[in-house]
């Protein structure tokens, strides 16, 4: 393979609806005519959450059929599809938001051969990769395709590291790690060999680390390579995908590598039989197919499996969470098949998402695929005020010009200062937690004495942290970001993106509510709860309610949360002011429960992490802290818990 033809059509993602309907209609479109490009194309878009029950050649059919600007979604059921088309042309940051690998999969399933854009989210491109679906930046591509040149593979591969390279040459991962497993070596013993003082990301990529076929690996900055993670795990939206990966190319009776450092969870669909996840179409069948998928391959396979409770609604727990509560520790490296991954970064782990190809690969070899990366160095000054909670700060973050420009796109934004040292664990897991919504590989903060504590009183254990698991003076950053965190006040994210970031001081009209939803890996932990009871007991106490205008979810995000708010007396305040209260599961935040709006006039306020187009429904998603989200379901539109108490309603 040295040269590649495109004889499809080109498909320009318009901002512009009438321009895409054009090109549906059969136009064929200059890059000119079709500009603006769409940016900010999200996973949610490329494949909505209720089509990812297909994980064969039907989901083809829904490829960008999420596709959302000025309103309307003009990309319809099959129409990539029957298009002929065989290059998608994008604006900047495409891919964003889950790591869903069906969204390059139904892309290359409906034809296409090439993704050419301004800038991809790097967990996106990892996945067209390992599928060997080609992506590139040059726009140059364009006028060559269209007069017919046959493209030269290595122009296609242009700027692209060399791990990328021989991937894409092999035509995806799992060829690629099947020729280079046996070949991996251990360098555990050359981990400080660079010279200078080294982030404490780089200490933990260089601890894991493996060189291929002898051929060393420097581990500098940039430099791509494989590694041995700790802990790999998965989900059932991907487990059915995996299977019919690895028995469609290994054939059956699959020998895991180390598969006591496996873990499976079945967190997503356990209130998908409820009627607004139905509200359209029934996804049950679907639903089945993958839960029976993740069930038969977990069960055939002797893997450890958290999954559904026994005789009622619910999951022990969502996937992340679990592996902070219950397996990851300081200073290892984790992998899992969420984009939520780097929750775990709160014990000071390595933690990041990947796909369904790299996640078949890493079960069979023990092994993913890195590039070792900047770091974004996040320093919390001041005190953080009464009222704000990490949500609130992270917020602020995603809106930092540098972040919400795509600055930080494939770094680690490493958290510390002064006010790191304030935050508990369940408050640092929300900043690790939607570092992917900051383009980021992963969060990490360094473990400290509360590390200890949070470990200590969850896991029963004693942990001694070792002197390397912290970055070393003079460490080099890519950028710093200061925060005086004194300053803040509770904020907001309008409908659209996570960075789209203002105080609910500034908010300059009522924004009443429809749907209050507190929960989700990000918002259902003990901390989350303890927000949530403080602003609903001192409402039951003031004779306040949830009005009849307004629905109010609160979904614990592990049955250790569960138990913790019951111990605590918490459920009373809940029910008083008429909250329904939800077993865990990822819930409305993955369109999988009670939460979803049913109309896109419905507006929700909620504690999830992403608020894309589609995102939990088609109505209009606020994202709040969980203290905003109590309080905006007492008053019935958008405010804070100081507004609240001081306006009463």
């Amino acid at each position: 393979m040295t040269r590649i033809d495109f004889p499809g059509r080109f498909l320009f993602l318009s901002d512009d609806p009438a321009k895409l309907a054009a090109q549906f209609a059969g136009a064929d479109l200059t890059p000119d005519a079709a500009r603006p490009f769409r940016n900010d194309v999200s996973t949610d878009e490329i494949t909505p959450i209720p089509t990812l029950v297909h994980y064969d050649e039907k989901i083809a059919r829904f490829a960008h059929t999420g596709f959302e600007t000025q309103g309307q979604t003009p990309i319809g059921e099959a129409a990539i599809l029957d298009g002929g088309f065989s290059v998608i042309v994008g604006g900047k940051r495409y891919g964003k938001g889950s790591s869903r690998e069906h969204s390059p999969l139904a892309e290359v399933r409906a034809g296409i051969k090439l993704i050419i854009a301004e800038s991809f989210e790097r967990l996106y491109r990892q996945n067209a990769d390992n599928l060997g679906l080609f992506t590139s930046t040059d726009f140059g591509l364009i006028g060559r395709i269209r007069s017919g040149e046959a493209i030269p593979v290595e122009d296609l591969l242009a700027g692209r590291d060399d791990q990328a390279k021989d991937i894409l040459r092999a035509g995806g991962l799992l060829g690629y790690g099947q020729k280079i497993a046996p070949t991996a070596t251990a360098i555990a013993e050359r981990r400080n060999a660079q010279d200078g003082p080294k982030t404490l990301v780089e200490k933990i990529v260089a601890r894991h680390a493996v060189e291929i076929d002898g051929k060393p690996w420097d581990l500098s900055t940039g430099s791509a390579g494989f590694v041995r993670p700790a802990w790999r795990y998965f989900h059932d939206i991907y487990t059915a995908m995996c299977g019919h990966m690895l028995e469609a190319f290994y054939g059956d009776g699959l020998t895991f590598h180390d598969p006591a450092t496996v873990v499976s969870f079945e967190d997503h669909y356990s209130y998908a039989h409820r009627p607004e996840v139905n509200a359209k179409v029934d996804r049950m069948p679907g639903i089945r197919r993958m839960s029976d998928g993740h069930r038969a391959f977990v069960g055939k396979y002797g893997l450890l499996d958290h999954g559904y409770l026994h005789g009622e609604e619910g999951s022990e727990g969502i996937s992340h969470a679990m592996m902070t509560e219950h397996y990851v520790l300081p200073g290892q490296l984790a992998a899992g098949t969420d984009s939520h991954t780097p929750h775990c970064g709160a014990l000071g782990a390595l933690a990041y998402g990947i796909g369904s190809t790299e996640m078949s690969n890493a079960l069979m070899t023990g092994l993913t695929r890195i590039k070792v990366p900047e770091t974004v160095r996040v320093i919390l000054n001041g005190t953080i005020p009464a009222g704000v909670m990490a949500k609130d700060i992270v917020l602020h973050l995603l809106a930092d010009p540098f972040v919400h420009e795509g600055g930080g796109i494939g770094c680690v934004f490493e958290f510390g200062g002064p006010a790191a040292a304030q935050l508990s664990t369940d408050e640092r897991a929300t900043f690790t937690n939607m570092t992917a919504e900051m383009g980021g590989l992963s969060g990490i903060f360094a473990p400290d004495a509360e590390t200890r504590r949070f470990l200590r009183e969850r896991r029963g254990i004693d942990f001694d942290i070792e002197p390397w698991v912290t970055s070393d003076d003079g460490a080099r950053y890519a950028h710093e970001i200061d925060i005086d965190c004194a300053q803040l006040s509770p904020m907001l994210a309008s409908p659209g993106d996570p960075g789209n970031g203002l105080r609910v001081l500034d908010l300059n009209e009522t924004i009443a509510v429809d749907i209050a939803y507190g929960g989700s890996c990000t918002a259902g932990k003990r901390e989350d709860f303890d927000g949530y009871h403080e602003v609903l007991k001192w409402a039951a106490d003031s004779g306040l309610k949830v009005p009849d205008t307004v629905k109010l979810y609160l979904q614990f995000g592990t049955t250790a949360v569960r138990d913790y708010c019951e111990e605590r007396g918490y459920l009373a305040a809940f029910e008083a002011v008429g909250a329904e209260i939800l077993q865990p599961a990822c819930g409305a935040c993955a369109g999988c429960g009670p939460g979803l709006s049913l109309i896109p006039d419905q507006v929700t306020v909620s504690a999830i992490n992403r608020n894309f187009p589609g995102r939990s429904g088609p109505g209009k998603v606020w994202l709040a802290s969980p203290k905003t989200v109590a309080a905006s379901a007492i008053a019935g539109r958008i405010i804070s818990f100081d507004d609240l108490k001081n306006h009463s309603v």
